[in-house]
């Protein structure tokens, strides 16, 4: 299962301060952090703050960041196990379980498979207007094998309560369902609709140039990526839309410049979350400015990476 978007919104359920209360400083704190990308930081603050569901939560989502996926999915489940009336708790329990799951052996993840698709139904009966959690329900619908629950048709219904809380989300997840029918036509018009109709359409440009991607589409693909850059320019909410965009040139191997300065621009900006955490994005511009020969910077970036996280094991094992 693809756990989380390859191009997640920007949105992603940060806990604001205010939610935590004036009795938990260290909470918003770790919060502010986890959302900057200093995740020294935030587990730092999370060792003060005591045994609260709220910090367990943090405490898997900073792991999350970290790809520690089994520390991750242990300290979601103590979240659950202190809160299981929270909707966020089991929503990010089913995340963590998910990646564990993807790298898992086959019998290993047909049955994590199941507990995910479980948290993930839990979290929207708990709150049927948690939008993250309904999209997440329906990527799982739509990607799963109907053995551990899958199924298009299901995701159809996540779709339809989706239209009345995010209509956004809703389009992403039908122009999906299209494609797993194999009807890339009306998948494609799917995906140009949300930018017409998003009002931050800097991440819709990206989920259509991932759209592109999958199906090779490789001078589409980059032609999307331009434009999403072009109108994240325009909106100071879009800068997540940048880290996206640079990642797909990255994983297909295209203009590592165009890269380069997205993810700079992102770093450079107001608008970092954890849904694209600075430490990697560092990682990514170190391995960029290698391939591009230029040593000295991809080494400024590696240390900044670190100093953000120290244990982050893919800036650890950098080579230059």
């Amino acid at each position: 299962m693809r756990v989380l978007a390859e191009l997640a919104l920007a949105a992603a359920l940060a806990i604001p301060a205010a939610a935590l209360g004036e009795k938990a400083p260290q909470l918003a704190q770790a919060n502010a952090a986890l959302q900057a990308g200093e995740a020294d930081k935030a587990l730092a603050l999370l060792n003060l703050s005591g045994g609260k569901a709220e910090s367990y939560n943090l405490r898997c989502r900073v792991e999350y960041t970290l790809e520690q996926w089994d520390r991750a999915v242990s300290d979601c489940e103590q979240a659950v196990r202190m809160d299981g009336q929270n909707s966020n708790n089991h929503m990010w329990l089913g995340r963590a379980l998910g990646e564990k799951a993807s790298r898992a052996s086959f019998m290993t993840a047909y049955s994590l498979g199941k507990r995910v698709r479980s948290e993930f139904e839990e979290a929207a009966r708990l709150d049927p207007r948690n939008a993250a959690a309904l999209a997440d329900l329906g990527e799982f619908y739509y990607d799963a094998p109907g053995v551990v629950g899958g199924g298009t048709d299901k995701a159809e219904r996540v779709a339809a309560q989706l239209d009345r809380i995010d209509g956004i989300r809703a389009h992403e997840l039908r122009g999906h369902i299209a494609e797993q029918h194999k009807d890339y036509g009306t998948a494609e018009g799917i995906f140009k609709q949300a930018i017409t109709a998003s009002a931050h359409p800097a991440f819709e440009w990206m989920s259509l140039a991932s759209f592109y991607r999958r199906r090779g589409r490789w001078t589409e693909m980059e032609s999307a990526v331009r434009s999403g850059e072009n109108a994240a320019a325009r909106d100071k909410h879009a800068g997540v839309a940048l880290y996206n965009g640079a990642s797909l040139l990255i994983r297909t191997k295209r203009d590592p410049a165009r890269a380069v300065r997205m993810l700079e621009d992102y770093l450079a900006g107001g608008g970092k979350t954890e849904e694209a955490p600075a430490f990697v994005a560092h990682t990514r511009l170190a391995q960029l400015k290698a391939q591009l020969g230029d040593k000295a910077s991809a080494s400024r970036e590696r240390t900044a990476a670190l100093a953000l996280a120290h244990d982050y094991k893919p800036a650890q094992n950098l080579k230059f």
